[in-house]
This record gives structure tokens, C-alpha cells and sequence, in this order.
């Protein structure tokens, strides 16, 4: 299994006391103190990287510009580290293709909970060759194609995950805070509306007019995906 990260941080100190962590577990760490120089190292390492921990302010070329040039190319996961802690930052981060977001100052152990998430679920998606469907629905796991009524769905990172977790339990009705565990990996530290925006963004893309709605809303309780005509949202 990949072990490699590459650390953005312009915080001198601050990289350094990750570096040091991660290495200590493990970890192979490359680091990079702005934009330019770890979208080439990017570029350079990108088959031998597990994941990116990318500062969202840096020199030369802001988190956000090499986060969508990466999503041009993969879907390599990336951790965005700010001090930005407004839920439109982090929905943006997490729409521009991000995997997970922490808000410094951070505790280690924190960030060490989400590389684990991730790791578990890169492993588990590397095995994995399934296709789901729900009515005219259908997720095809190895090309991570999305279709409905014939017609491909483009989905961020989130958006699929989201919606894979959701056609693996079809008919089941998950709490706010049982999709941040199981989707997020860990709680979005308490930001439950979060979970509202990215089922906001697949009914805008899933549930399209003259077609069932597959998304439903159980009030007081939370959210299900299920074949079923009666909206309840």
C-alpha cells in the first residue's frame, strides 16, 4: 500500500512538526512550501502518493488553483489544512473536489483519524469492481461512471461518495450524523448542515424533472435513497 504524502505548508514550524509526526508514523513525507513547487512535485510523485495535505493560503499559488489542476488529472485524495473556518470555505474546498478539510490548530491525532479514513477506504475501493443501480440509476465502481435514464452525471469526489454510500444501503434512512461518520469519516467537526448542501447538490443532478424522485427527506430523522414515488421533501 502507498505510503507517501505530500505535505503543503508554508508555516516553516508548522511543517515541520507534521513531517516529523508523520514520519514517526510511518509515513514517507515530501514537503513543498508553496503552490508552484508542490504542484511539481505533484506532477513528479503523483504514483507513488497515498494523499496531499494541502494549506489552502500559500505563496505563489493558492491550495484552491492546485487542488483543481490535481482533480484535472486523478482523484488522489486531498486534506485541505486552513485557518478558514466558515462553512462556505469549507463547502467550497470540499465542491472543488477535496476529500476532507481540518481547521488549524489542530490536534495530531485528529489528523492522523482522517488519514486513516482515508487509507481504509483507498484500500477498500481498490478491491472493489461493482455496479449499483436503483431504478434507471446505475454507479459503476471501477470507471466511477454515474448514470441516469442513459445520460452520465458529473459528481465531485464528495458528491459520489456520498452517493455510493447511499445506493450501498438503498431504502435505509441515515441520520446527519450517521452520514458524517460513514461518508466524512469523521465528525465534520459538528457541521451538520453540511451534509444538507451535498444532498442538496445530488437531488439537483439525480432527482431531474419527469423522473421519480430517488432522494427523500424523512423529517426529524434525516435522509434516504429509495425507489419510491411518494416525495416527502
Amino acid at each position: 500500500m502507498k505510503n507517501t504524502i505530500l505535505l503543503v505548508e508554508d508555516e516553516e514550524g508548522l511543517a515541520s512538526y507534521v513531517a516529523k509526526e508523520l514520519t514517526f508514523e510511518d509515513f514517507n513525507v515530501l514537503t513543498a512550501a508553496d503552490g508552484e513547487a508542490a504542484w511539481e512535485t505533484y506532477q513528479r510523485e503523483k504514483d507513488n502518493l497515498l494523499l496531499v495535505l494541502l494549506d489552502w493560503m500559500l505563496p505563489k499559488m493558492d491550495g484552491m488553483e492546485v487542488l483543481r489542476r490535481i482533480r484535472k488529472h486523478d482523484e488522489l485524495p486531498v486534506i485541505m489544512m486552513t485557518a478558514r473556518d466558515y462553512l462556505g470555505d469549507k463547502v467550497t474546498g470540499l465542491d472543488n473536489g477535496a476529500d476532507d478539510y481540518i481547521t488549524k490548530p489542530f490536534e495530531i491525532e485528529e489528523l492522523l483519524a482522517r488519514i486513516r479514513v482515508i487509507q481504509r477506504r483507498t484500500a477498500h475501493q481498490s478491491g472493489l469492481d461493482q455496479t449499483y443501480t436503483l431504478g434507471d440509476l446505475t454507479l459503476v465502481t471501477k470507471t466511477r461512471q454515474v448514470d441516469r435514464a442513459g445520460k452520465t452525471i458529473q459528481l465531485t469526489q464528495r458528491e459520489y461518495d456520498l452517493l455510493l454510500f447511499l445506493l450501498q444501503h438503498p431504502g435505509q434512512v441515515f441520520t446527519r450524523d450517521e452520514l458524517l461518520d460513514n461518508v466524512w469519516g469523521v465528525d465534520f467537526l459538528g457541521q451538520q448542515n453540511v451534509v444538507d448542501v451535498y444532498i442538496g447538490y445530488l437531488r439537483n443532478k439525480i432527482d431531474v424533472a419527469g423522473a421519480p424522485n430517488l432522494f427523500h427527506t424523512i423529517r426529524g430523522v434525516g435522509y434516504s435513497l429509495k425507489e419510491d414515488d411518494a416525495d416527502e421533501h
